[in-house]
């Protein structure tokens, strides 16, 4: 059957991507008062939420989710079209934007019980979901139904998927209350770098390094132990740095990385990616790392 595969924003997609792999991305909400809320990139740049970050460092932004009835307008073509849908949301650890989407599904579903639609909770955000999500356009275009996507998606990819970075500091994600385990880190305090890894779903410290320069060189060590720790092969999956506020801070970090994917025997360097406002609103606007993703033609399922 014929389907359509959708993302909230949270994937951080260009609008020239989102055309070549036919992707339809619903938009988050962001906020920098207390009742007027901006579509992401449809309303309010990304550049633009950036530079309100930067000039007013004390004054958090605020996101909010894609509705149920969001979904159900985006869903809702496909479904009378007679098409499936395969819906993929940031993680839950991070947003509820998956249970809108389950609701409206839900919803949906009352009057067309015979409607496919799938709402895959990726485990991941920003550069990550980016990777993943066109992996599934990519599987879409080549011709794999909708029950071999799925199948793939919520298998090995998604297990094998990471995100190592670091911030500026952990004022954000305390703010936003997103810190879980890395409460721990006194980083803000003795003026260190966490190092951390967003892996199925959780956000977890991975360390400390004592300068902005040497936490970013340790998130590439991190990439490189990944692989020699799991067995995997890095020729088996597609790569995106994410960057933050600083562009030329992120082309720097991007030749780093793709000087060492070469040592590793990966030709291809890693797409350079602008972290979008719903990840930025709880990291700030110095986040920055690298994201990897198997490749679905790599995958055992």
């Amino acid at each position: 059957m014929e389907y359509q595969v959708i993302s909230d924003s949270s994937c951080d997609l260009e609008a020239d991507l989102k055309e070549k792999y036919n992707i339809e991305v619903v938009p988050f909400f962001v906020s920098f008062e207390e009742e007027k809320y901006y579509k992401e990139i449809e309303e309010i740049a990304i550049r633009d939420v950036y530079d309100k970050m930067v000039s007013n460092p004390k004054k958090y932004p605020k996101t909010s989710l894609p509705s149920v009835q969001n979904y159900v307008d985006a869903f809702m073509p496909h479904i009378r079209a007679g098409r499936g849908v395969i819906c993929v949301c940031i993680t839950t650890s991070l947003s509820g934007s998956y249970n809108s989407a389950v609701n409206a599904r839900d919803i949906i579903c009352e009057d067309y019980p015979d409607a496919k639609i799938t709402v895959i909770n990726s485990y991941g955000a920003t550069v990550y979901q980016r990777l993943y999500v066109i992996e599934a356009a990519k599987m879409q275009q080549q011709g794999y139904s909708y029950e071999e996507n799925v199948k793939i998606l919520q298998g090995q990819m998604r297990d094998t998927a990471r995100i190592f970075f670091t911030v500026g500091d952990l004022d954000y994600l305390q703010h936003g209350g997103r810190i879980g385990k890395l409460a721990g880190l006194a980083g803000s305090v003795l003026n260190l770098k966490p190092l951390i890894t967003l892996e199925g779903g959780s956000i977890d410290s991975s360390g400390i390094a004592r300068s902005r320069k040497k936490s970013m060189a340790k998130t590439i060590e991190l990439l490189k132990s990944y692989f020699k720790e799991n067995k995997e092969n890095p020729v088996d999956y597609e790569y995106a740095v994410g960057y933050g506020y600083d562009m030329q801070e992120g082309i720097q970090y991007k030749k780093q990385v793709d000087e060492a994917l070469k040592e590793m025997g990966v030709e291809k360097g890693a797409d350079l990616v602008q972290i979008g406002a719903t990840i930025c609103v709880h990291t700030g606007p110095y986040a920055i790392g690298v994201g990897l993703v198997k490749r679905f033609g790599c995958c055992t399922d």
